[in-house]
């Protein structure tokens, strides 16, 4: 297949996560990228196209320009799907537009600033017929894939207990007063939105724990706390979690874990064993079940499930990470998006993507957790 064209909304100059979309989308071979709107200052956009090797006139100063100017290009020149890495307040306009003027698009997550933005964002989905990947990047490792099909093909019996932990330690300190430019806006509630720590990472914890179990949150008990002094948003806190199966889970996420890197931690138990993956050691996937020894799945092995398997690159012993695991979602997006262009069907595995649907979930979370958080109540039914 040729390549799609792709253009880029956020991911300028001192951006993190925009360098790692353009790595992920490039992956593959699938998508080059052909335009961009990489900033809200229009001469800091335009300076990304010699760093990007873009034609200045494809760097535009504002992404209502990009897309509108993009829209008006001949179809075989203008740019297919829009990718979005701005902070969180930036998402629902761009998506939109993106939507209604005939672009797929591909965006980070939460997908937007409130639950209300996420289900308008919803209906112009279904209404334009476009594909939307949210980039959950978690869901996209092959051993999480694998650990999803060992729950769906009943090997760990009825679920029963879920537990996932994501401790940082980054904000344990009150680095948006430093100048850091991730800090500032991710503890800055006129961008990052009501939630801090369980916006930023509670959501990847969440949207987890639904992707690997096929189960849905019903209910929830939130406490959320600010540790560091000054600061606006929480940047801890702990969640009981209620199942529809009559399951139940404990999440914990929180930035102020001094010493912590990026250690995401999920175990899952049935009645007949369970499961466990970290952040820290990938590739490997833990099984425990009741009556046997334990035992450690690997990436790349030939064991593994067809879903686990069409997520991997390199044969086992070689290790695939974080990049690859975005590259993941931009890949199978993009074979989505080009099956339809050709008029045919995706296959099951394409389609293993976080959609709309999971970001509309995403955005419940929060504002639910922030609801019990203040509740003195607690226990607060799932509302979306």
């Amino acid at each position: 297949m040729r390549k799609l064209r792709m253009g880029m909304i956020g991911g300028g100059p001192g951006a993190f996560i925009g360098a790692v979309h353009r790595s992920a989308a490039a992956l593959d071979g699938l998508i080059v990228l052909v335009c961009g709107a990489f900033s809200s200052d229009p001469e800091k956009s335009k300076s990304m196209a010699g760093e990007l090797d873009l034609p200045p006139e494809r760097v535009y100063g504002s992404w209502e320009e990009m897309i509108r100017k993009e829209a008006a290009m001949p179809e075989e020149e203008r740019m297919e799907i829009v990718s979005i890495v701005t902070p969180n307040h930036l998402h629902f306009g761009p998506a939109k537009m993106a939507l209604e003027s005939g672009f797929d698009v591909i965006m980070d997550k939460p997908m937007t600033f409130t639950l209300d933005e996420a289900k308008e964002l919803k209906k112009v989905v279904e209404k334009t017929g476009r594909y939307l990947c949210l980039t959950h990047t978690y869901s996209g490792y092959p051993m999480i894939k694998e650990a999803k099909e060992q729950v769906r093909s009943g090997a760990l019996g009825t679920i029963r207990k879920i537990f996932v932990t994501y401790p940082q330690g980054w904000l344990s300190q009150y680095l948006e007063a430093t100048g850091y430019k991730q800090a500032e806006w991710r503890t800055d509630p006129s961008r990052s939105g009501a939630a801090g720590a369980m916006g930023d990472i509670g959501t990847h914890a969440f949207n987890l724990t639904e992707y690997v179990t096929g189960l849905q949150v019903t209910a929830l008990c939130a406490q959320l706390n600010i540790v560091v002094e000054g600061r606006k948003l929480d940047d801890d806190g702990a969640v009981l979690l209620q199942y529809n199966n009559g399951a139940t889970g404990v999440l914990m996420a929180s930035q102020i874990m001094a010493g912590e890197e990026n250690n995401l931690t999920i175990k899952v138990y049935g009645e007949k064993g369970g499961l466990e993956w970290s952040h820290a050691d990938a590739n490997s996937l833990l099984v425990k079940m009741l009556d046997a020894p334990y035992q450690t799945l690997r990436a790349g092995n030939g064991y593994l499930s067809e879903l686990a398997r069409h997520n991997t690159r390199t044969p086992w012993g070689h290790p695939e990470g974080f990049f690859e695991a975005f590259a993941n979602h931009y890949r199978n997006f993009a074979l989505c998006v080009e099956a339809r262009k050709n008029g045919g069907q995706p296959k099951a595995e394409w389609l293993d993507f976080p959609t709309v649907d999971d970001g509309v979930r995403g955005m419940a979370f929060i504002e639910n957790v922030i609801a019990s958080g203040k509740s003195e109540k607690k226990w607060t039914a799932f509302e979306v």
